[in-house]
């Protein structure tokens, strides 16, 4: 993970949202490493991953690594958990202790990744009852939220936004607007966070207390509504937002792991064995 931060920070944003979605769709499991083919349909094409979700190549690299260590005994599911806080620690972020012993899903299910994960279009209630889907509160949703402090987006996803919507800094929506034109340029890339786009810091609470939030879905954490009050909380309080954000992190990665004699340890992390 250090090498491959070191060679573009946005990794360590990749990774954490690949995990994010992994762990939405039944569970953290390594289901969303599982390739296509002929005869299985995964989860890489769904709506919310297609040309979006990124970081494969990290994964099997470590994962070749490991195997030649040790074999048949780490899973992708348990490599994934730690990519993603490896990297959130990489860029300044805090640390916590992963519980290990997940196993990889022989199954994947591109129609839950298509229904269950959370749209940057979407509002509070829906963010709040698809947090809740995976048994994590609206406080979870706001602290994972703050994983926005880092990483970009597609112009495609917050063009409404800045064209549209008024509870928007104008000096930021002008400067995205440069980015990101009215039509085409669907892919142009903003970071999600303009203070400090490589750092993991509580700097997206600031710029959502500023109306800078870039996706339609971060700035409804701070539009008059629940979790105002948690939002200014963050933007003042780092160590706050790192105590909650390594507990939400440990919450969400304890989702219907798969343990036992369920799945198996795969061999190579896009194929079942």
């Amino acid at each position: 993970m250090e090498q491959a931060v070191n060679g573009e920070a946005r990794l360590g944003a990749s990774i954490l949202r690949l995990f994010f979605h992994d762990c939405f769709v039944n569970g953290c499991d390594a289901s969303i490493l599982l390739d296509d083919t002929a005869t299985f349909v995964g989860e890489k094409n769904a709506v919310p991953n297609q040309n979006s979700v990124r970081g494969y190549e990290v994964i099997d690299t470590i994962k070749t690594n490991v195997e030649a260590a040790c074999n048949g005994t780490v899973s992708c599911a348990d490599i994934l958990a730690l990519a993603a806080r490896d990297g959130v620690v990489l860029l300044g972020g805090p640390s916590w202790a992963v519980p290990l012993g997940r196993r990889d899903a022989r199954t994947a299910s591109q129609s839950a990744a298509n229904n269950e994960l959370p749209s940057p279009f979407s509002d509070l209630p829906t963010l709040t009852s698809m947090f809740a889907a995976k048994g994590l509160s609206a406080r979870d949703l706001t602290v994972l939220s703050g994983g926005h402090t880092i990483g970009q987006a597609q112009c495609q996803f917050f063009r409404a936004r800045i064209y549209n919507e008024t509870n928007i800094d104008a000096n930021l929506a002008a400067s995205r607007r440069a980015i990101c034109p009215a039509s085409g340029g669907d892919t142009n890339l903003s970071p999600l966070e303009t203070l400090s786009p490589n750092r993991f810091d509580n700097s997206y609470y600031a710029e959502l207390v500023a109306n800078r939030g870039l996706l339609h879905s971060d700035q409804v954490l701070f539009n008059g509504g629940s979790q105002d009050a948690l939002v200014k909380t963050y933007s003042t309080n780092n160590a706050a937002f790192f105590s909650d954000f390594a507990d939400a992190m440990v919450k969400m990665s304890n989702i219907s792991p798969l343990t036992g004699t369920s799945g198996e340890i795969r061999k190579n992390c896009r194929v079942v064995n």
